[in-house]
């Protein structure tokens, strides 16, 4: 099959491209000595020392209090990606540093002329972008979160009902953010890299009352980059995170931190599909033979680094957290955690989207409508045109009042060790969205040739006055217990009550009427989760847990309708989520690598159907599945070799109701069968440090709403990374990341209609400098 492209070579790395450098403060250098006492003098005394087993890639545990026990005891899949795997990587995004945990992604694009935006992850099958958290405060907003200021990546899989409340049925992420620590340190980098790519970041700590233990830190990044996979794209933020600790080391202490986030993105709306494996001509069912347009079958594929949207696109982000954080410990085994949080995100987005339909007949007055796709000249490729018809608006405000407080008791009873934790939370979110018009009308740009700047007429962005108001108050409890019997078995179990109230209100503009209509959900969901744990050696576990979730109407969108199709309709129960998982976990080597392996059936119950008889009528009698195997290791193989893989395979069904994809496959759409990453590095004693990583994705079925023509599904691809770091002097290293290294073509994101597509990156480099004081 030809292609018409013009592939642009990685860019060379000339320094001039780079940031200015930063000025990093050295930290002061303080040595003391101690006179050695006569050898005559000396007693022999036992010392023991307890040292953390942890490493580069491998944790120890997540970060929340409500898993109380180290993750190889912990009875769920729970993946934790440290931030020196992700910045090994030069990874700089959520989405980015998600690749290291198998079948987790952005694999949809969006639906029909809309494109997703920022996280858009799904897990296990299912979109999982409303559960995504951070330091355990659900973070909501459709944008790009960059982990300049993460420690380390929790996700967790399966339902999360009674850890978090309302959510996705297959899991959720949390991202664990830096905080100040009793020591001075500095720490930055500077990268440049193919597709213009330009970044800084650092890294500060500094001890400001040692005695009453007084610290700060503060995070700072930049970054004004292209995107070497795409023309016109851009990616331009900066960030800053300041974070002041006080009673460090002490009974009661105490986090107060700030996060501001600047965006000022060109957004990324795909490219037609159009020539891909699959593709036919979208007029091959029309009535009049004259406009089948059959020669479209052996159409050409575009370049992939085409941008079909236009100059004026944009995608402008403001977001702000600020947190106050109380750890305080009554006693050794009574500590209680306050967690309290004020965020807000401001969204405004344009882009220009393409639907490419074919013509439509009137059957009554035989009226052609031409399609989006323009062909004078069935022979010449060169004369095709395509119409940007779809100017996407999105002007939304989130907002988030947060407060979580958890109480965690050890208590011995005879034999039994209980830990209990109890919690309370109350939170406030509100969405915001305003409707806009006048995005203009743009001139028909060449399908092989797009003209980002082509001819815009009528361009006068406004509010119109039209919108939707969402509102979610939530009050929870919740209460865990782990029940330790003996050195071997350990019972766990625990309950959640969530009782929310959301109201919604929607204004349309009919000419210049605005209507307005109010709609209310509320209710109480009760969720649990119960395993059982049994330790074969003391670094050991084979576990069983069973666990549900809940998501009601409007719990990931805010959003409710009236109509009787729509799942956010009030009168509907909970999509309601069941887990049964068996699994095992072995801290090896020294407990410096870990492996896993996990067994998981999920059912999703209460899906919306039509009735097959009444169109009019619709029931709640749907039931999809999830089953599959997932295995894991991470850590330290040897001194110096560190190791993180994991492999999937999901099967995925629809149990009862309707078929979603869009080939008639009994499946789930946008999840891999099969998916595998891995990433290894190993240091080499004349400071040299070398790996790399290959990962898999298996073929993604697409989603179905009548498109005619377009491919049922993306294919599936191996994608392979090297870096190579060198240590200059004791404060200075150079890394060197070559990206894709095979130059493999592929789909990473098809969306709904399969009309457009997101290319995955083609070969690309970078190199980085980081600086350690």
């Amino acid at each position: 099959m030809a292609h018409i492209k013009s592939r642009k070579h990685p860019a060379r790395l000339p320094m001039s491209t780079v940031l200015a450098t930063l000025l990093l403060p050295a930290a002061a250098i303080h040595a003391g000595a101690h006179a050695a006492e006569p050898q005559s003098e000396k007693k022999m005394t036992e010392v023991v020392v307890e040292g953390a087993q942890e490493n580069d890639f491998k944790a120890e545990r997540a970060s929340s209090p409500k898993y109380t026990e180290k993750l190889v005891d912990t009875p769920q899949t729970i993946t934790v990606i440290k931030k020196e795997l992700f910045e090994q990587q030069n990874a700089t995004t959520l989405t980015d540093a998600l690749r290291n945990t198998p079948g987790v992604g952005a694999f949809f694009l969006g639906e029909n002329g809309n494109t997703n935006t920022g996280d858009a992850i799904f897990l296990r099958g299912f979109d999982s972008s409303s559960a995504i958290f951070v330091d355990g405060v659900r973070d909501i907003g459709s944008v790009s979160r960059d982990v300049f200021n993460t420690e380390q990546i929790e996700v967790l899989k399966g339902p999360a009902g009674t850890d978090n409340g309302r959510g996705s049925p297959t899991g959720s992420i949390n991202l664990s953010s830096k905080q100040a620590s009793l020591e001075d340190a500095t720490s930055g980098s500077i990268m440049g890299g193919s597709g213009k790519q330009k970044r800084a970041t650092a890294d500060i700590n500094r001890v400001l009352n040692a005695d009453r233990g007084i610290a700060f830190r503060l995070n700072l990044m930049v970054q004004d980059s292209g995107n070497p996979a795409r023309d016109v794209v851009e990616s331009k933020r900066w960030g800053v995170a300041p974070t002041l600790a006080f009673g460090l080391g002490t009974p009661t202490r105490v986090h107060l931190s700030h996060l501001h986030v600047k965006q000022d993105n060109i957004p990324d709306g795909g490219v037609p599909t159009i020539g891909l494996p699959g593709y036919t001509s979208p007029d091959s069912n029309n009535a009049n033979p004259v406009l089948r347009r059959p020669f479209l079958n052996s159409a050409p594929a575009v370049d992939p680094q085409g941008f079909y949207g236009h100059v004026t696109d944009h995608d402008d982000v403001k977001g702000d957290q600020t947190t106050v954080r109380i750890d305080h410990d009554f006693a050794p085994n009574l500590r209680l955690q306050n967690t309290s949080r004020y965020g807000k995100t401001d969204q405004n987005y344009l882009l220009t989207a393409f639907m490419m339909g074919g013509a439509s007949t009137n059957a009554t007055t035989g009226v052609v409508t031409p399609s989006n796709l323009i062909t004078p000249n069935p022979n010449d490729p060169s004369t095709w045109l395509l119409r940007r018809t779809t100017r996407t608006f999105r002007d939304a405000e989130n907002k988030i009042l947060a407060n979580q407080t958890v109480m965690t008791w050890d208590v011995t009873t005879g034999a039994v060790q209980h830990t209990i934790v109890g919690g309370i939370d109350v939170i406030s979110e509100k969405q915001n969205t305003y409707l806009h018009a006048g995005g203009g009308t743009l001139a028909d740009t060449p399908l092989y040739a797009p003209n980002p700047r082509a001819l815009l007429t009528g361009w006068n962005d406004t509010r119109t006055g039209a919108g939707t108001r969402g509102t979610t108050d939530t009050q929870a409890f919740y209460l865990f217990d782990t029940v330790k019997i003996g050195e071997q078995w350990i019972v766990s179990g625990g309950v959640r009550a969530d009782h929310y109230d959301t109201d919604y209100l929607s204004t349309t503009l009919t000419g210049t009427t605005l209507t307005a209509t109010t709609l209310n959900a509320n209710d109480t969901l009760t969720t649990g989760k119960l395993s059982v744990l049994y330790k074969p050696t003391p670094n050991s576990s084979v576990y069983a847990t069973i666990a549900n979730s809940k998501q009601p109407p409007g719990g990931a969108n805010f959003s409710l309708s009236s109509a009787a199709n729509s799942a956010s309709n009030p009168n509907l129960d909970p999509q309601e989520t069941t887990t049964k998982e068996i699994g095992t976990k072995w801290d090896l080597a020294g407990q410096k690598l870990t492996v896993t392996a996990a067994y998981y059936r999920t059912d999703v119950k209460n899906e919306l159907e039509q009735d097959p008889t009444d169109a009019t009528r619709y029931y709640q009698n749907g039931k999809k599945r999830v089953e599959g195997l997932e295995l894991g290791v991470q850590g330290e193989i040897l001194p110096g070799w560190l190791v993180n893989a994991g492999y999937t395979h999901m099967k995925t069904s629809i149990e009862a109701g309707r078929l979603t994809t869009a080939n008639g496959e009994n499946g789930l759409t946008y999840t891999p069968k099969d998916a595998f990453t891995s990433w290894t590095s190993y240091q080499l004693p004349f400071g040299l440090q070398v790996g790399g990583g290959v990962r898999y994705s298996g073929e993604l079925l697409r989603g179905t709403d009548g498109a005619v023509g377009t491919p049922a599904y993306a294919k599936s691809y191996w994608v392979g990374d090297l870096f190579a770091a060198y240590q200059l002097t004791k404060n200075v290293d150079l890394r060197l990341n070559v990206f894709n290294v095979t130059d493999e073509e592929y789909v990473a994101a098809i969306n709904k209609s399969g009309y457009r597509y997101t290319p995955g990156a083609p070969r690309s480099a970078s190199l980085t400098a980081n600086f350690r004081f």
